[in-house]
């Protein structure tokens, strides 16, 4: 298994962009400006990309693990790598996500706490409806993994 940042032809992995962001223009808002991570084994198996926000403040934007290897540590491993790469300049990493019974508990499991929540978010930005797990997706809930600087 290996993690390697990747700097060019980003969109070589949609595929497992798609499964985080349905929709292609809301990636293009934030594609460019982060960093994205993709976790190998061999093959691409887990992305995360992450923005960061100013003041100490990062935001994991899109994270996905193909689902013929979920449930199998990978989104987990990858969110441990991004709060360890970051650790020197984040002192808040944050994770937007829908109030969904399948993310929020894993958010929380790798030790993120809800911080607020953007009323009507998916509905709002997306052009079509969201459902996960049988859940429409309706409000953006953020979770906020705090620690102090330096350390994970």
């Amino acid at each position: 298994m290996e993690i390697k940042q990747v700097f060019e032809n980003k969109k070589q992995y949609m595929a497992l962009l798609f499964l985080a962001d349905e929709q292609e223009d809301m990636i293009d808002r934030y594609l460019d400006d982060g960093e994205m991570f993709v976790l190998l084994d061999p093959e691409p198996v887990a992305e995360c990309v992450v923005c960061d926000l100013g003041d100490g403040v990062f935001e994991i934007k899109n994270i996905a693990t193909d689902p013929a290897f979920q449930g199998k540590g990978y989104g987990r491993k990858l969110i441990e790598f991004v709060l360890d790469h970051y650790k020197d300049r984040c002192t808040q990493m944050l994770v937007g996500t829908g109030d969904s019974p399948l993310t929020v508990p894993f958010y929380k499991k790798c030790g993120f706490t809800e911080h607020h929540r953007v009323k009507n978010f998916f509905t709002d930005n997306y052009d079509h409806p969201i459902f996960e797990a049988g859940v429409q997706l309706v409000d953006m809930v953020y979770l906020v993994r705090t620690y102090p600087e330096g350390n994970v």
